[in-house]
């Protein structure tokens, strides 16, 4: 039977995570050391845990309003003002999302029609084409450059605007190359978004994970505060992967029909996470320096291994990966993975399944211990000689 004819265009153009592809390849062998998944190590802070536990004891199981509770809304308004100086009203402009995946999806949909064109520049995270490709938007990609430290590059954004164009996706701290974009680049943007009359989608779940430099808010430079839905969670600031829980933030207009999808897919975000996200956003900002600052050592160390062994790389000024460049070994960046892991069982992730602009590079994951990831280093050293 051929179940395809059942299928609609926009799945059958999907493509399988390059990611999740090589976490399933090695979690089916044994003894692998896996620095693929983009998942913090640290478990969620205890404080966290126990407000959700007593949120369960409580009998908290039932839905909330579907924007979510008002209290983490207030919460979370408050938050984003003492971090981002940028002021969003709990009742509107903001609501709480299924991670920061949903909010994505969400986002493109309400956004988005037949034949749209949305500008992503990569390397990206690879749920941006996914969404775009579920909304039948026409995807864009502006190539980011080692060369000018995966920092954003107008002029390319400015020649990729037609009369098509609707959106601006950006992502940064970067997942994959660990780039901060810089404010004058930002800014560029800003220019371009209201020279041509374009929302900017700002996917910033990285936010609070800064080594160097400064993290610019989109939606706080000129004029932008209009223009801007700002995606933000609780996974990677606060360790709260499983707990799946983001949110997005915007003008009204544009956040009152993004929500109208939300009520029908998803009603609410799971009502434990919410309570524990209120204790998150009260207490839980103390963890957030203590694993930064863990996160800071483990950078430097996976940066000097690779120079060292003669992998060129942006030193990432956010997030938690490598984005090294392995070009010079012949290898394409699935051959590089596929070897590494069949000799040294060591999972990392092809360079392009985050986009072209990714050819030639792996993305490593340093949000791991430093015993695994110093073993690791010492397999690929192992790996490199042949190379070098």
């Amino acid at each position: 039977m051929n179940y395809e004819q059942y299928l609609s265009d926009r799945v059958l153009n999907l493509k399988p995570s390059g990611i999740r592809r090589f976490f399933d390849l090695a979690a089916q062998m044994d003894d692998i050391l896996s620095l693929s998944v983009g998942e913090p190590d640290f478990d969620t802070p205890l404080p966290i845990i126990q407000a959700g536990i007593r949120s369960l004891e409580k009998g908290e199981t039932h839905y909330t309003a579907n924007a979510g509770r008002i209290k983490l809304r207030e919460a979370l308004a408050i938050h984003l003002e003492k971090l981002h100086h940028v002021q969003y009203k709990p009742e509107g402009e903001i609501f709480l999302t299924v991670g920061g995946s949903e909010g994505l999806y969400i986002t493109a949909a309400a956004l988005l029609n037949p034949g749209d064109e949305i500008i992503i520049p990569t390397p990206c995270f690879v749920s941006y084409q996914g969404v775009s490709i579920l909304a039948d938007a026409k995807i864009v990609e502006v190539a980011t450059t080692m060369e000018n430290n995966f920092d954003l590059d107008p002029k390319e954004i400015e020649k990729a605007i037609t009369p098509k164009t609707k959106a601006i996706l950006l992502g940064f701290p970067s997942n994959p190359t660990g780039a901060v974009a810089s404010r004058e680049m930002l800014l560029e943007v800003a220019r371009l978004a209201e020279e041509h009359d374009l929302i900017v989608i700002s996917d910033e779940m990285y936010d609070q994970i800064i080594y160097d430099g400064e993290h610019v808010c989109f939606s706080t430079l000129p004029n932008m505060w209009e223009r801007t839905i700002l995606l933000g969670g609780f996974s990677k600031d606060f360790a709260m992967t499983g707990w799946r829980i983001g949110y997005a933030c915007g003008p009204k207009p544009l956040i009152e029909k993004m929500l109208f999808i939300h009520q029908y897919i998803i009603m609410c975000v799971n009502t434990t996470a919410q309570d524990a996200a209120i204790e998150a956003l009260q207490t839980g900002q103390e963890y957030v320096y203590e694993m930064v600052e863990e996160y800071k050592r483990r950078r430097d160390y996976i940066f000097k291994r690779l120079t060292d062994m003669g992998l060129p790389m942006v030193k990432p000024s956010g997030a938690f990966y490598a984005f090294p460049n392995i070009s010079h070994t012949g290898l394409t960046s699935m051959e590089f993975c596929e070897q590494f892991l069949k000799e040294e069982k060591v999972a990392i992730v092809p360079g392009d399944a985050f986009g072209e602009a990714g050819k030639g590079f792996v993305r490593i994951c340093y949000a791991n211990s430093m015993e695994n990831i110093t073993e690791a280093m010492n397999r690929l050293e192992r790996f490199m000689q042949k190379f070098n």
